[in-house]
Parts: structure tokens; sequence; C-alpha cells
């Protein structure tokens, strides 16, 4: 398991793209919505959680090189636990 440290900014952002393209896709499969004002939104929101994946996965990556201990320690971030499957 790895654990490094994410700035509550970046946590957020990581968390409303990954949000805003679950919804999307969720608005597909829902009949809530008129048919073109549903698609429309759901490809909007779709649109906006892929566009945004590239930038997140790099903040990511950058995050789990940076030297975590030291934004504990000055308390600016939130310790995050990711468990890789590959071994």
């Amino acid at each position: 398991m790895t654990t490094f440290t994410l700035s509550p900014k970046l946590l957020g952002f990581l968390i409303s793209t990954r949000a805003a393209l679950a919804f999307g896709v969720g608005l597909l499969a829902a009949s809530r919505l008129p048919e073109p004002q549903r698609r429309r939104v759901a490809l909007t929101l779709i649109a906006l959680g892929a566009a945004t994946t590239i930038p997140a996965a790099r903040s990511l990556f950058r995050a789990r090189n940076s030297n975590s201990d030291a934004a504990l320690e000055e308390g600016v971030g939130v310790p995050v636990a990711i468990e890789s499957s590959a071994r």
C-alpha cells in the first residue's frame, strides 16, 4: 500500500472530476430529464471528467513523488493510502 499526502485543493479537484464523470454516465442511464437535454448535459459532464483525467493523474503522481512528511507536519495535507493490485 502506498501512502502519500494531497493538499485539500488537489483532493477536491480529484473528487470533483471523478464525480462529474460518474454523474454524466448516470444521467445517460436515467430518464428524469427529456432525452435531448439529458444527452447534452451527460455528454458535457463526461467530456469534463475525461478531459481532466490526465491533469488529475499528473497531479497525483507529482504528489506521490513530493515530500509527504513535510506537508503533514505543516498541517496542509491529507494523507491518502492507495492499495495497488500489481505486485
